[in-house]
């Protein structure tokens, strides 16, 4: 695949029409590298200029906020946002909503200013400029429901941009009884994908996932890693792998075709 790195690109006298924020997810779980790689996929399908840190990037600092290690937020932050301005960023796309809530409203204030997009909301930009098509290819007429991410919905607003890219693919899309600001947790939200659930009687992922199961669903549609991971367990626990796929939006799109 053709992933190019900033310091490439530098070399070479180019700078990227947008920063790829891969995230620890994306780079490092072996679930999650297939979403990366979908969208890899599609930026190079529609010719964009990208690239991405490599080595330099590292973690956004996220789950130390969330835990409440504030000194090693700052820390990790400081790096990242010495090295994106080093390479004068202007523009940085993500696909996970926990690296994009990070990146837009908490690095400003320690001086991090880029604007910065979901990769839902990206696409739908390349959509709208003619500069990428969605076929509905292999999902066609198939139901998908969309889980909203807790960091892209209910904390940023952005509810639209990803079922705009389903309705594009020729499916029916069926939505849940709690969606969009009403939507609920996936239960790996605030660090909590890292650490053992509290005492009680359901686990989170499983709730939800009854909740995607009760509009009986071909696919449950993601925009983050940690959702699809909290998904995909839901369905395991209730023993429907054989009938309902967890995929990321980019990669609905990215495989439509094959």
């Amino acid at each position: 695949m053709k992933v190019p790195t900033m310091a490439e690109m530098m070399a070479e006298g180019k700078s990227p029409e947008v920063l790829f924020w891969v995230g620890c997810a994306g780079s490092y779980d072996d679930r999650a590298k297939k979403i990366t790689k979908a969208f890899v996929k599609i930026l190079n399908n529609a010719n964009i200029e990208f690239a991405v840190l490599g080595t330099e990037e590292s973690c956004s600092g996220d789950p130390a906020k969330r835990a409440g290690n504030e000194f090693l937020f700052q820390m990790q932050a400081m790096t990242n946002i010495e090295i994106l301005n080093a390479y004068e960023i202007k523009k940085i796309v993500t696909a996970c909503p926990h690296c994009y809530n990070t990146l837009k409203n908490e690095y400003p204030e320690l001086g991090g200013n880029y604007q910065v997009m979901h990769h839902t909301e990206y696409l739908k930009l390349l959509l709208d400029d003619g500069r990428l098509t969605i076929e509905g290819g292999q999902f066609a007429g198939k139901r998908i429901t969309f889980h909203d991410p807790c960091y892209l919905g209910r904390a940023n607003g952005i509810y639209e941009a990803p079922r705009d890219l389903i309705k594009k693919m020729d499916v029916e899309l069926v939505e849940m009884k709690r969606c969009k600001s009403d939507g609920l947790c996936c239960g790996a939200g605030g660090a909590q994908m890292f650490k053992d659930s509290e005492k009680g009687d359901k686990e989170i992922f499983v709730e939800r996932t009854e909740d995607a199961l009760e509009v009986e669903p071909a696919i449950i549609a993601t925009g983050c890693p940690f959702c699809n991971t909290m998904m995909t367990d839901g369905i395991k626990n209730k023993e429907k792998e054989e009938e309902v796929q967890v995929l990321d939006i980019a990669e609905i799109i990215a495989s439509a075709k094959e």
